[in-house]
Order: structure tokens, then C-alpha cells, then sequence
């Protein structure tokens, strides 16, 4: 799968994280729906040892390839909420093929992105973008580093690239500053 098929399966699933309940980690249930999603595809995907704590910490490894058990293990994390602040739980990404240059409707909202305001979008013409509607953020920090630390993963073992152990967390609540308080190291 890419990433970009990634991404917008993760995206549409709400994560919002809640500083007014940040005393119990995740500040909320939904973050378990993507954490129990992203725990079954990394099984599906051939990751081993795959966990999902009981704060939704996600854990998972990529054993190192034959011959390269000597390699020390590296670590890659992400997390997995979204901030709270802007709009409600129904997330709709909006794919733009081929970006012109010009201005990007969000939908129906009345919100534009364009290359005045956002003068990286210049580096994307005649890629792909993907923007929220303009009614809630799109929750692609960070869940663009999900979608493509999972896809790196699925490409080392499609492609049976030598590779030393890699350990994956995915973390909760890292939005209202807590994603890294519980993290079993």
C-alpha cells in the first residue's frame, strides 16, 4: 500500500486528543480505534511482537535480516491524536491530483490554501496534495510519519532489503504534550 493510501485510511479516523482530560492517558477513547487499526495492519504487514498497551501505545517490530543481527536497533515514532481545536469528529480528506499552482478550494468551507500563503505548495505542482475540507484539520501531523514509517516497513519486507531490528511506537496524546510519559523504552 502507499503511503498516501495511507494516510487518508488513518485520517478519517478521529484521534483528538483533550487536555481538560489529560489526567488519563489517552485523554481519549478514540485513540484506541486507530491504535487497535494500525496494531492489525502492522501484523499484516509481517511485524512481529505487535502490542497495543492499556494508555493505546502501539508497539511492533521488524526483526533484523539475516546476517544483520549485529546492526544495532533503531527506533521509529510517531503518534497517532490529533489536536481538538478546530471543527468536529467527521474528518474528510480531499485529494488534488496533478496540483496547477493556483489556489486550493477546501471544500465548501470558504478556506483556500494557495502558494502566497503557503509558498512550499510551489514545490507541488503537478503532484498529488492532500488538504483537509476546511471543516476539521486533517490530522496529518502526524499520521503522515504513521502511514510512512508502516509503508518503509512493508517495503523492506516486500523487497527483502537487509535491514538491522527496527522497533516501532506509535503514541498517544502527544498533541497536549503527553505522548512520550508512558513510553516503555
Amino acid at each position: 500500500m502507499r503511503a498516501s493510501e495511507r494516510l487518508l485510511k488513518y485520517a478519517v479516523i478521529y484521534t483528538g486528543s483533550n487536555e481538560e482530560t489529560a489526567a488519563q492517558t489517552p485523554s481519549t477513547p478514540e485513540q484506541f480505534t486507530l491504535a487497535n487499526v494500525l496494531a492489525d495492519d502492522m501484523r499484516e504487514i509481517g511485524l512481529t511482537d505487535v502490542s497495543v498497551d492499556e494508555h493505546a501505545y502501539v508497539y511492533g517490530f521488524l526483526p533484523a535480516s539475516e546476517g544483520k543481527e549485529h546492526c544495532p536497533p533503531i527506533g521509529l515514532i510517531a503518534h497517532l491524536d490529533i489536536v481538538n481545536e478546530f471543527g468536529g469528529m467527521e474528518i474528510r480528506p480531499q485529494v488534488i491530483s496533478k496540483y496547477d499552482g493556483g489556489e486550493i478550494a477546501l471544500g465548501t468551507s470558504g478556506r483556500t490554501l494557495d502558494a502566497q500563503q503557503f509558498p512550499n505548495l510551489k514545490q507541488a505542482i503537478g503532484e498529488t496534495v492532500i488538504t483537509t475540507d476546511g471543516t476539521t484539520v486533517l490530522g496529518a501531523d502526524d499520521k503522515a510519519g504513521v502511514a510512512e514509517i508502516l509503508t518503509m516497513c512493508e517495503r523492506l519486507i516486500q523487497e527483502n532489503r537487509p535491514h538491522g531490528k527496527i522497533c516501532i511506537c506509535f503514541t498517544p496524546d502527544e498533541e497536549i504534550g503527553h505522548g512520550a510519559a508512558l513510553l516503555d523504552l
